[in-house]
Formats: C-alpha cells, sequence, structure tokens
C-alpha cells in the first residue's frame, strides 16, 4: 500500500511522492505460518494445517521462501512439528503486539512466553547455519547463512525466519486484527492502519454504527 510523503526542497517548493512499507522474506514467511489459523467469513475459526494435504500445499505455495519445496510431501513427525512451531509463533506474536490485545482465535491457549521461546530456539537449533560469502563479478560482495549439513528440517527454516523477523524493526508494526469475525495478524502498511484489510475496516465501522443507535435507542 502507498502512502504519501512530503518533502521540502531548497528552493522552498514542496515535493508530494508516495512512499511504499516494504516486507521482509523472513517477516512474510513467518507472517503466512501465522495466518495458517484464520477466520472462515462466518464467525469461526479455520486451520490450514489440521492434515497432510494442508502442510503440502501450504509448503508448495511457498516454494519461492523454502528450499524444502521442491518435492516436499508431509508426513505426520512434520506435520506435528510445524504445528508446535506455530504455536510458538503465535505467542510470541501475542507478546509483540502488546499493550494491544492478541488475536481471539487461541488467546485464550498461549504458550508462556518462556516455552515459546525455548521451543522456537530448538527449532532452529536443529539445523545450525553457517555464514557463506558469495561475490560475482558484477557485484558487492554479499554473506547469507547457509545449513552446515547437508538437512535442513522444514521447521528449522520456519524457525529461522520468525526469529529474524521478531528481532527486527518490522515487529514493531505487527498488529492483531479486531475486526469483526477477523483473527488475522498483520503488518501495518501505514501509520494510521487498525484494521488488516479494508473489508475488516468497514466492518469495524458497521458495527460501531449498529452499537451507537442500539445506545441511542436503549
Amino acid at each position: 500500500m502507498d502512502f504519501l510523503g512530503i518533502h521540502l526542497m531548497d528552493g522552498g517548493s514542496l515535493i508530494i511522492s508516495t512512499m511504499e512499507y516494504s516486507i521482509s522474506p523472513d517477516a512474510r514467511l513467518a507472517l503466512d505460518l501465522a495466518l495458517t489459523v484464520r477466520h472462515d467469513g462466518q464467525g469461526g475459526v479455520v486451520d490450514d494445517l489440521t492434515d497432510l494435504t494442508g502442510l503440502t500445499t501450504w509448503v508448495g505455495a511457498h516454494a519461492d521462501a523454502l528450499p524444502e519445496a521442491a518435492g516436499f510431501s508431509a508426513d505426520e513427525p512434520t506435520l506435528a512439528a510445524v504445528r508446535e512451531l506455530r504455536a510458538a509463533v503465535r505467542a510470541l506474536f501475542a507478546r509483540a503486539v502488546r499493550p494491544g490485545e492478541p488475536s481471539p482465535a487461541d488467546a485464550a491457549r498461549l504458550l508462556s512466553v518462556p516455552e515459546a521461546l525455548a521451543r522456537l530456539n530448538g527449532a532452529a537449533a536443529v539445523a545450525p547455519t553457517v555464514p557463506v560469502l558469495s561475490w560475482t563479478p558484477a557485484s558487492e560482495p554479499v554473506v547469507h547463512h547457509a545449513p552446515a549439513t547437508d538437512e535442513d528440517p522444514l521447521t528449522a527454516t520456519l524457525a529461522r525466519a520468525a526469529i529474524a523477523f521478531l528481532a527486527s524493526p518490522e515487529r514493531q508494526r505487527l498488529r492483531a486484527c479486531h475486526a469483526p469475525r477477523c483473527v488475522r495478524y498483520f503488518l501495518k502498511e501505514h501509520p494510521r492502519q487498525e484494521w488488516c484489510k479494508p473489508s475488516c475496516g468497514n466492518r469495524a465501522r458497521v458495527a460501531r454504527h449498529h452499537e451507537r443507535h442500539k445506545k441511542i435507542a436503549s
């Protein structure tokens, strides 16, 4: 989403331009994992990771961020591990949005912060990484982290993304959407954003309108 920026030039003239918040790959992956718990549009909650097909489909949809996606087929241990990791991520998301309220989808059954941290760090530690230097003739040197072994479990990749996001300034833009029926977390795209999507904003305004009229009528 674009928003306006106003710049004062040396000559005193004003230049109005559009600026756009970007979202890092780590933030997108961590957020998408959390968003596998979502509202169904009818007041209920849907979990996209209830079975092997759901996890296989989700990983396949994130092939650009997950090296493991090629030929991936979920098994029961991996599904259980990803669901456990997601619970840790959502608990830490709830911590990150304080003093705001967490998503109502699981607010009553969140892991404690110490337990969530231990679970997240433990998942990341399954596949330690090492710095790798790349330097092509046409670019500056670049350092990235690669698995120290040939094995890089899916949960380790997801955990590293969540850690990178939660330790970054992007975390400060994380919010829980509290529009009627919504249970999503989202990253604010501009300072005044209150809801994850325009449709949620519309529902919230309609709900406030009805609530005001109920109070006047009573």
